[in-house]
């Protein structure tokens, strides 16, 4: 039987105006579907024109400047149905969906979609909810005590995954489905038996604990800074807030 590692698997990716899911916008979005490992990827990608200026710092990471999102970009809302609607139908059809420190990809989504649809992102989902695996938490959790950062670049050195050209969405969402093909062949014994369902929920019960250990970590070193337990879509803020 093929292990869930070795099998279909699809990868959500964004790029974005800054790193606050509750008014930020996305840019640049893309899905990449893979039916086996080492099975050739399909990508379906998106451009954004948000609406509104896109820093100077979000351009130096991602490279979309706010006159190219203008001129090629399409409006977000028809583009952020299409993304939640095939979501949905992944989802439907039984298929993990592999996104790179979710709560930050997910909300964002959720955001938008509310933002210019007044839906949800669990609108699209509420027949068949996502089954999400998440690199980050996946291999703090079971990599726990190894030294050094954990973005996408850092997994990808420590997996041996090329990423050809980091800060594109396709390209982002190929690495973090292959990282995760990775840790689940280096961790095979601790995975293989689990079910992507199961894995979804000890996903939100390891990053709340991860949470927890980094709050911790702040208030110690006397920084304000506050961390969400909540995985892998942040509540909504209510509407006082």
């Amino acid at each position: 039987m093929t292990c869930w590692y070795e099998g279909p698997l699809a990868a959500f990716d964004t790029e974005t105006t800054g790193v606050d899911v509750e008014n930020d916008r996305i840019v640049s979005a893309a899905i990449v579907v893979q039916d086996s490992a080492g099975a050739r990827p399909r990508s379906t990608r998106w451009l954004i024109n948000p609406g509104v200026p896109v820093p100077a710092a979000a351009t130096e990471i991602h490279g979309l400047t706010e006159d190219h999102l203008q001129r090629n970009g399409r409006w977000p809302s028809p583009v952020v149905e299409e993304i939640a609607r095939e979501l949905g139908e992944l989802s439907a059809g039984g298929r993990p969906l592999v996104v790179m420190n979710a709560p930050f990809d997910l909300t964002l989504l959720d955001r938008e979609l509310r933002r210019h649809r007044a839906s949800s992102l669990a609108r699209y989902l509420e027949s068949h909810p996502l089954h999400v695996l998440d690199p980050r938490v996946l291999d703090k959790h079971l990599d726990r005590y190894r030294k050094g950062r954990r973005t996408l670049t850092d997994l990808c050195a420590q997996y041996e995954v090329e990423l050809a050209e980091a800060h594109d969405a396709a390209a982002d969402a190929l690495a973090a489905l292959e990282v995760v093909r990775a840790v689940g062949r280096r961790f095979a014994g601790r995975l293989e038996r689990l079910a992507p369902g199961e894995l979804h929920t000890l996903q939100a019960v390891w990053h709340a604990a991860q949470a927890r250990g980094l709050q911790a970590w702040f208030a110690r070193s006397g920084t304000q800074e506050s961390v969400d337990p909540a995985w892998p879509l942040r509540p909504e803020l209510p509407a006082a807030a």
